[in-house]
């Protein structure tokens, strides 16, 4: 009876994220949400300052969210735990963390702009984490808006099959409501947020007709049981296509698609239904598994072994919490659990429900929950908790190499040691921050994923610790790869100092590979010339030397490493000596190479007035950017270029004063091109 129960429980929890491009409306999605389940009785306003998610003071400053917060609310006797995450392409790795633990998401589309450059990068993180998705199309009272062009950007810009499951009622300022066309009924909201359930407008019927037809042929071809129903009455009943819809969107074949106008509170409770009615619950999901054994498993079930994902720590005036999802098992105030990374154990102090940056206490946690945890000392973001007398790794989320670097220093010198401590934080609360010393030059510099994120790490630190901290320009991160390779490199490596010698003979093939496919090594040795236990020795020296190449000490990627010949001697071989070998013969090899540096380039969509178009494209092409694309979009021109990121510093403040403060721009990072021979920043 009590695993029933728990069965039950589990059954109501949804798991989801919030996703969009920047300014698409997520945060007011959100404030929405909370609003009309109860949780908050006055609706928080972005431009205001005053909503619950973003509650950092650079979030209400820049009017943005940076980081993502977690809510819980209550829907239709459903528990949502919800994640308002950043939009702003700087901060996907606060995405990328929170789509690891997440069973669902709510994709966000701007109804006049339809899917935007980072739309589409957090729809294809969401596609590397296999999380369904259903979408609101926001912002349909705004001028311009057009759902049917929006649609038609989510079907050939991301490829799902889209299915309208709304018809809207009004355009633009008067948007009023919309038809349900699943249970074929208009719903309409009043001025002050009231909703009313009728029949669908005379005006409308035939076009709601034709899109209920529409959408039941697109499921039919998607799921057996509606293209069994379809072909026996010629029609899918509510139930059967409700049923579908929630299957194609479990398997990501198809995306329901909503619409309404998040700010005028319209919109809103049809899109908690669509929630609760088609995304999975943690029953849903598939049992998590060892890294190292994917037959060690756990299910959802809080009766078995405990196993969570830390996803996220942060530090507070109460103390340092750690955000897990837990994925099995249950955990109560006090009970020890093992960090499978570390290799320690913990004691859990408290136990939070988070509505934002506030808490309240639990006593306990069970499976499909995300709660915060106090006490946790050694949990870092992606460290695995589990049952101690149960061990388990799970798969930690992904970390994307930091592309910008500033120098940073304490204008005075006795507060060095707290600087170092201050960044230390930082980094430990966001893995893609990195904290490096400059070996050549001894200057600390803090790596990142955009300017933008180390405005806001650097303001956090003058904030948090008063610290008065000095900042030196921005550098990127170079790459160096291979434009013309070597063959039949010979290197001999002999050490003779007294007691054992070493020695090494290889010979080695050095060629290019396809950009951004990193390190490729072979070994074409034959008749045992050279061990395999020293062919791994040769692989391991081989990364050694990628670490700094010839051109400026940048690392090496886009190489083929082939051992094809070698020899050995009876005495003074050894692995230490065939890694050796491989270390300093790369080096040397690479030397002989013809090198190309790498520069990371981001591609850039510049949103302008189309009387500021030819300013935009000149200052482009000076910033040896590549035009792709141009469109005009409801009255402004949206220009697309690549253009290199160690020349977008300092871009937003020369594109407002060059178009009187109308243009707007966001950055995506596509990878690296070749650079010019001597660039500014090497």
């Amino acid at each position: 009876m009590r695993t029933h129960t728990f069965t039950q429980t589990l059954a109501t929890v949804r798991n989801l994220g919030i996703l969009a491009h920047v300014d698409a409306g997520k945060t007011t999605v959100t404030e929405r949400i909370l609003y009309a389940t109860g949780t908050t009785h006055k609706r928080g306003e972005v431009h205001d300052g005053t909503t619950v998610t973003d509650f950092d003071p650079q979030e209400r400053d820049r009017g943005i969210t940076i980081f993502a917060a977690a809510v819980s609310c209550d829907w239709d006797g459903h528990r949502v735990n919800l994640i308002d995450t950043p939009g702003h392409v700087d901060f996907a790795d606060e995405v990328e963390r929170a789509l690891r633990v997440l069973d669902g998401a709510v994709a966000v589309f701007d109804a006049v702009a339809g899917v935007e450059p980072q739309s589409e990068s957090v729809w294809r993180q969401a596609d590397r984490h296999g999380v369904p998705r259903i979408a609101f199309v926001n912002k349909l009272d705004r001028a311009g808006a057009d759902l049917d062009r929006a649609v038609a950007s989510i079907r050939e810009r991301l490829h799902p099959v889209p299915l309208v499951v709304q018809l809207p009622i009004g355009a633009e300022d008067g948007f009023r409501g919309v038809v349900d066309l699943v249970r074929m009924r208009a719903l309409l909201w009043a001025d002050d947020g009231t909703r009313t359930v009728g029949d669908v407008p005379e005006d409308l019927r035939a076009e709601a007709v034709r899109r209920r037809r529409l959408l039941e042929e697109a499921v039919a071809e998607l799921h057996a049981e509606a293209l069994e129903e379809f072909c026996a009455r010629g029609t899918v009943s509510p139930g059967t296509l409700t049923a579908a819809l929630r299957g194609v969107t479990r398997t990501g074949e198809g995306v329901v698609v909503l619409c309404g106008s998040a700010y005028r509170n319209r919109g809103v409770e049809p899109l908690l239904d669509a929630v609760v009615a088609y995304l999975p619950s943690p029953l849903d999901v598939p049992p998590v598994h060892d890294t190292h054994d994917t037959q060690e498993q756990r299910p959802a079930d809080p009766s078995a072994p405990f196993a969570g994902l830390a996803f996220k720590v942060s530090a507070t005036p109460t103390g340092r919490l750690s955000y897990l999802r837990l994925y099995s098992g249950t955990i109560g105030k006090g009970d020890t659990v093992l960090d499978a990374n570390a290799g320690r154990t913990d004691r859990i102090g408290r136990i939070l429900r988070v509505q934002a940056d506030r808490h309240a206490q639990v006593d306990r946690a069970v499976a499909g929950d995300i709660v915060a945890v106090v006490g946790l000392k050694s949990a870092r973001a992606g460290s695995t908790l589990c049952a101690p007398e149960a061990p388990l790794l799970l798969e930690p989320p992904g970390v994307a190499d930091p592309v910008v670097s500033v120098a940073v220093e304490a204008r005075r010198s006795t507060d060095t040691d707290r600087l170092a401590g201050a960044l230390a934080r930082l980094a430990e609360e966001d893995p893609s921050l990195v904290v490096r010393t400059d070996p050549e030059t001894g200057q600390t510099l803090l790596s990142g994923m955009g300017e933008l994120h180390l405005e806001v790490a650097v303001e956090r630190i003058r904030r948090e610790t008063g610290l008065d901290v000095a900042v030196g320009r921005p550098r990127v991160s170079y790459r160096e790869t291979v434009g013309g390779g070597v063959r039949g490199f010979v290197f001999r490596h002999v050490k003779q100092d007294g007691g054992a010698g070493q020695f090494a003979h290889i010979v080695l093939d050095v060629e290019p590979l396809e950009a951004g496919s990193g390190f490729e090594f072979r070994s074409a040795v034959v008749g045992g010339r050279v061990p395999q236990e020293y062919v791994r020795a040769v692989e391991a020296g081989c990364r050694d030397a990628l670490g700094e190449g010839p051109l400026g000490g940048h690392p090496v990627t886009g190489v083929r490493v082939t051992l094809t010949d070698g020899a050995t001697h009876v005495k003074d071989s050894s692995d230490t000596a065939f890694r050796t070998a491989g270390r300093l013969g790369l080096r040397d090899a690479l030397r002989s190479c013809a090198m190309v540096l790498l520069e990371p380039v981001a591609e850039v969509t510049v949103t302008v007035p189309e009387d500021a178009v030819g300013t935009v494209l000149g200052d482009l092409a000076a910033r040896r950017g590549r035009v792709s694309g141009s469109v005009t979009r409801a009255g402004a021109a949206v220009v697309t270029a690549t253009v290199p990121l160690a020349e977008l510093f300092g871009y937003a403040t020369r594109l407002r004063s060059r178009t009187q403060g109308r243009g707007t721009f966001t950055t995506r990072p596509t990878g690296y091109a070749p650079a010019p021979a001597t660039p500014a920043n090497r």
